[in-house]
């Protein structure tokens, strides 16, 4: 619950601050703020753990976005989303086989640059801060042993990532339906030490979006 709050919280000052800014300013005609759900399909990549596999997992996706046209055709859109990732694994550790199920909780932070060559398409491509909100692991508990549960408990995680993100949307009228794909430049450890799941996030989404 407290997790939630805050990100409630957040999302209603972001939403406050974007509403006095465009009751002030002159530019307010070149500006659109807009809210979006959807879900992700996340997994992970460039893995140095030996002897470890991953499958996909679903997750939600949604937030909000703003749009600052600066002309017909360009424009920069932030974006404040939560999102889950995460994915499924087995591998060793101490010796033995592990399987258990990851999800992972991030405050995403992309800022594009979107250009639309055609009223219907934007293309948007930029970077992404993401901050890690909190990681549950689900074990198998017929073969997960509490030595190696504990290896995953002391696992130094990376809480701020930078990401990458290119996508499109699709513009029918106040409706946008979004699609991104995004992969971390850092990994998930933040001392390079952890002998569990060292990897970087990867994830396709799929967004439903509505300009107020």
């Amino acid at each position: 619950m407290k997790k939630l709050s805050v990100i409630i919280f957040t999302t209603m000052a972001f939403v406050t601050i974007v509403e006095a800014q465009v009751s002030k300013s002159d530019f307010s005609k070149g500006l659109h703020f807009g809210l979006k759900v959807g879900l992700n399909r996340s997994n992970v990549y460039d893995s140095k753990t030996q002897d470890f596999s991953d499958n996909p997992k679903i997750g939600f996706a949604g937030g909000a976005f703003l749009s600052f046209v600066l002309s017909e055709s360009i424009s920069i859109q932030p974006e404040l989303l939560y999102s889950q990732k995460g994915f499924k694994g087995t591998g060793i550790t101490l010796g033995q086989s592990y399987s258990f199920k990851r999800t992972t909780n991030f405050i995403d932070v992309p800022i594009f640059l979107a250009i639309k060559p055609v009223p219907l398409v934007t293309i948007l491509v930029g970077p992404q801060f993401s901050y890690l909100l909190s990681q549950k692991d689900e074990f198998d508990a017929t073969i997960f042993s509490s030595s190696q549960e504990q290896q995953f408990k002391n696992t130094d995680l990376r809480k701020n990532l930078l990401c990458f993100v290119g996508g499109l949307d699709f513009n029918l009228t106040s409706t946008v339906i979004s699609t991104r794909v995004g992969w971390d430049v850092q990994r998930n450890n933040g001392d390079g030490t952890t002998s569990v799941p060292n990897y970087k996030n990867a994830w396709l989404q799929l967004t439903l979006g509505y300009r107020l």
